[in-house]
């Protein structure tokens, strides 16, 4: 194992994960637990997970599609944040919530749940978390968007509710952004493609997957922390690869 660094950081950093429970919220809290200048994590999901080790970490529960379990997360956290980071998501659920390969399969319930958990929760995060953020030192607020809710970036079509909740999430990550300027300058708002990872979410579609690109949660992870710690306020509103690269909305 890699040692991973958070050093564009101060030090006795306190660190809230959105969606602990999931395979790269998990990996996360895994990575996070090896930095030494980070004191605390904030574990925040609906379920608690098992991690391998936990000496900084304290679990709390959080829906994301309650506001209130919401703002009672953010409230049980006395300490200024340095790193936010929403690791929730959905892309298919049960038999019938499955990714519009054309128009035709479009329906108004399903798109208004992929809306909800990728779209308004982050969003309902970033209304009661952001104040929670440090002041006078870097701070980070980022949420996993992908590169197929680039508009620009598509080539393929269909995911119509998937691509048009991520689409959308982006600008709400352009709007904070020119937003907590005003307030914050020391804070970055930041969105990031983790690449394609071998999770419950790309299981039915990792056939596809070119060779090389399906990637483990836990190396999704560490790059995207990587990356994090390359961050600049410059950066703020804009998406990155697990690899750095700067994705086009």
């Amino acid at each position: 194992m890699t040692e991973l660094k958070l050093d564009s950081f101060d030090e006795g950093l306190h660190v809230a994960v959105i969606g602990a429970s999931g395979a790269i919220g998990k990996a996360m809290v895994h990575w996070l637990e090896q930095v030494p200048t980070v004191n605390r994590i904030y574990a925040l999901s609906r379920s608690e997970p098992e991690f391998d080790r936990v000496n900084k970490t304290d679990f709390q529960y959080l829906d994301l599609l309650d506001e209130n379990s919401i703002a009672n997360g953010a409230e049980q956290i006395s300490e200024p944040l340095d790193l936010v980071l929403v690791t929730t998501g959905i892309l298919h659920e049960g038999e019938d919530l499955k990714p519009e390969k054309c128009i035709k399969d479009f329906q108004p319930d399903h798109f208004a749940r992929i809306f909800a958990v990728n779209t308004t929760g982050p969003a309902m995060v970033a209304k009661y978390f952001l104040p929670k953020m440090a002041r006078n030192r870097k701070n980070v607020f980022a949420v996993l968007s992908g590169r197929v809710g680039s508009i620009s970036d598509n080539q393929l079509g269909g995911w119509y509710a998937y691509r048009a909740s991520k689409a959308a999430l982006n600008m709400i990550i352009k709007s904070l952004a020119i937003e907590i300027a005003r307030k914050n300058k020391s804070s970055i708002i930041a969105a990031l493609h983790p690449g394609t990872v071998d999770s419950h979410l790309s299981m039915p579609f990792q056939s596809g997957v070119p060779g090389g690109k399906l990637f483990s949660a836990d190396y999704s992870a560490e790059r995207l922390l990587h990356v994090i710690d390359q961050l600049t306020p410059g950066d703020s509103g804009h998406m990155f690869a697990w690899d750095g690269e700067k994705l086009p909305f």
